[in-house]
């Protein structure tokens, strides 16, 4: 498979790294290292595939291009549009041109998150409670420095949509279909830079707090079950990062306790470019269906968000 990389940046390199051989060229309109400034540039009969780490705003355009061309597509999360329609359609055109177009949420393949869902599809646990996941990072400062990410929602869309995807991976999709705000705060920035939602769909209660003012950058989840707790501490690009599982003692006492933690470079990156070239190879159909999802839930809580902050 050949692949161009559409947009230079931090994931642009990643993406271009681990694309190792299969790289054939990338695409950037401002920075000098890029072989085009524009994707029409490119010769359609150079690649076929395209690692899209642009913007927000010109993703359903770039990608409604590639997709017409037959082109599969990798597409950094999130994939928003101004409604459903436009996913559909984007989805439409990827079947009638049997083009891949894949929404890269690469925390999927971190190894405590799989970890996680096994143990949650096991039944091991029991019945679950309660699930409470917080991600936290840095970057107050480095968003509110620039124009197009200190705006809209802030930290919700951007963070948020991981957290999403992640209940759906574990949980299943309706889960989290009550979401719904609880704060929303600009401590520091225009945007809101921390952001708490809950639900309580699909048999779970879940809370997700996001924030851009953990000076360290650090995640944790806490799932609380019928049988036992399990809890994940960091991810591997922080590490270290630790899965606990603890199993129920009755009628109480100190339960018996698994911890396995991990000190590593972060795999999710070549994971998912893996599954990405098995799903070509495979010729499965597009599916959109997690992102239509994830759009609704999001551009409805982002309106919230905005007007609980005063953003």
């Amino acid at each position: 498979m050949k692949a161009i990389v559409l947009g230079l940046g931090v994931q642009g390199h990643k993406r271009r790294r681990v694309a190792g051989d299969d790289y054939v060229a990338c695409v950037d309109p401002v920075n000098e290292e890029a072989d085009y400034k524009c994707i029409e540039d490119v010769p359609l009969d150079s690649y076929d595939a395209a690692l899209a780490c642009i913007p927000d705003d010109p993703k359903i355009e770039t990608l409604s291009y590639l997709l017409s061309h037959g082109k599969h597509v990798l597409v950094e999360k999130p994939l928003w549009a101004g409604s459903n329609s436009e996913l559909e359609a984007l989805q439409e055109l990827a079947r009638r041109n049997s083009a891949i177009c894949y929404t890269a949420y690469n925390h999927r393949f971190e190894p405590h998150y799989v970890a996680m869902r096994n143990l949650i599809k096991s039944g091991e646990l029991g019945k679950i409670y309660r699930c409470r996941m917080f991600y936290g990072n840095g970057t107050a400062r480095l968003v509110r420095n620039s124009a197009w990410r200190d705006q809209g929602a802030g930290v919700w869309p951007d963070l948020g949509s991981h957290l999403l995807d992640t209940l759906s991976y574990w949980f299943g999709p309706d889960v989290i279909e009550g979401m719904d705000l609880i704060s929303a705060n600009t401590f520091e920035n225009l945007a809101p830079d921390h952001v708490v939602v809950g639900s309580e769909s699909g048999g779970v209660k879940t809370e997700l707090e996001m924030t851009l003012l953990m000076w360290r950058n650090h995640f944790t989840c806490d799932v609380l079950a019928e049988n036992g707790t399990a809890h994940i501490s960091s991810l591997c690009k922080w590490g270290p990062s630790s899965f606990t599982k603890r199993l129920r003692v009755l009628p109480s006492g100190r339960p018996p306790e698994e911890t396995i933690t991990l000190v590593q470079d972060d795999p999710t990156w070549e994971a998912e470019y893996a599954h990405f070239k098995a799903l070509v190879d495979k010729g499965a159909p597009a599916d959109l269906s997690n992102d239509m999802r994830l759009n609704n839930i999001v551009q409805r809580i982002s309106a919230k968000a905005v007007a609980a902050s005063g953003a």
